[in-house]
């Protein structure tokens, strides 16, 4: 397919035209996060023919996913596909002109510096604060532009960050919020018109970025509520960056220890996470638990089920145990069933 008819319209849009386009085909795009907001990012990056494009996500694709998250379908569910895995297969398919990766990973402390490093933009898919202030840390580190994006119900926000020149996510919000003090998709519920609006403004701001006009991108903050119906921009032009990273080169969450154990937010799971470079051969995994519950592999992850017990064991080792939010039952249940 030729590639002057492939991007024609968009370029014929005077805010890229054929020079901004020939940046975005030079750029990098990491998404972090393929839920939601992940699956409408990464769609419109690669239609919109970035270079790269780089899907990080640690979930697998369950039913309650589909009524929003748009790369997948329910032969995904049926197969219990990595989100990362589903979404590189639907998106190269798209658009052949881009390379499309997935990571089936957990972003932490231990792995982001090499999972983002490289990038020209990251865009903000995830559903937990910890990683988004993570994710800041890196890239105000790293000097690497970024968007948060987050929603819930028909509410949401977007914010642009240019590391040193414009107010981060920790400058505005000064702390990470305490875990269970803000309402999830897994608690209050969302729907879908409110993904796809704070998606497209997301992907607008990295397009402005990736195009080469940062004095196009939004004067701060977004809220939207479609529900309402409201649309308000906290103007922040004009504000320096004035938090610790920012200011003093402080990033205690990319410094912070990695943790082993973590509650998933909103959800009733704890995710363990294995060593660096720790791997399960998950066929003799299969093997040995088929003689003690019910198993169903493939080749990026395992899914057992048995009495008071739910695990989603992956390739490197991590794991989620379901229906359990106490860490040390969590563990035990792992040592239990997949090993010390």
């Amino acid at each position: 397919m030729s590639l002057s008819t492939r991007y024609s319209r968009q370029e014929l849009f005077a805010g890229i035209g054929t020079a901004g386009q020939e940046r975005i085909r030079a750029a990098r795009v990491a998404v972090v996060g393929c839920g939601a907001l992940g699956s409408a990012l990464a769609e419109m990056m690669v239609r919109g023919g970035a270079g790269a494009v780089t899907v990080i996500d640690r979930d697998y694709v369950e039913a309650s996913n589909l009524q929003r998250q748009s790369l997948f379908d329910e032969s995904d569910v049926a197969r219990g596909m990595p989100k990362a895995a589903a979404a590189a297969g639907r998106l190269s398919a798209l658009n052949s002109d881009v390379v499309v990766r997935g990571i089936v990973a957990d972003l932490a402390v231990d792995n982001a510096g090499d999972l983002l490093a490289g990038h020209t933009l990251v865009l903000d898919g995830t559903d937990n604060f910890e990683t988004r202030f993570l994710v800041n840390d890196i890239c105000v580190r790293e000097g690497i532009d970024w968007v948060y994006g987050a929603c819930v119900g028909a509410y949401g926000l977007a914010l642009a960050v240019r590391p040193h020149v414009s107010p981060c996510l920790r400058c505005v919000l000064e702390e990470m919020p305490p875990p269970g003090s803000s309402p999830t998709c897994d608690t209050a519920g969302v729907i879908a018109p409110i993904v796809h609006v704070v998606a497209g403004i997301q992907a607008a701001e990295g397009l402005k970025l990736l195009a080469g006009h940062p004095e196009a991108l939004l004067a701060g903050i977004v809220t939207v509520d479609v529900w309402q119906g409201t649309f308000e921009v906290m103007d922040l032009r004009g504000q320096k960056p004035w938090c610790p990273a920012c200011t003093s080169g402080r990033f205690e969450y990319a410094d912070a220890a990695a943790a082993p154990t973590a509650v998933l937010c909103g959800r009733d799971a704890v995710q363990i996470r294995a060593p660096r470079g720790g791997a399960v051969d998950l066929p003799a995994l299969a093997s040995r638990l088929a003689s003690v519950g019910e198993v169903n592999a493939n080749e990026h992850l395992l899914r057992f089920s048995a009495p008071g017990a739910e695990i989603v064991v992956f390739r490197d080792g991590r794991a989620m145990v379901k229906n359990v939010r106490d860490v040390a039952q969590a563990r035990s249940l792992y040592a239990k069933y997949v090993g010390a």
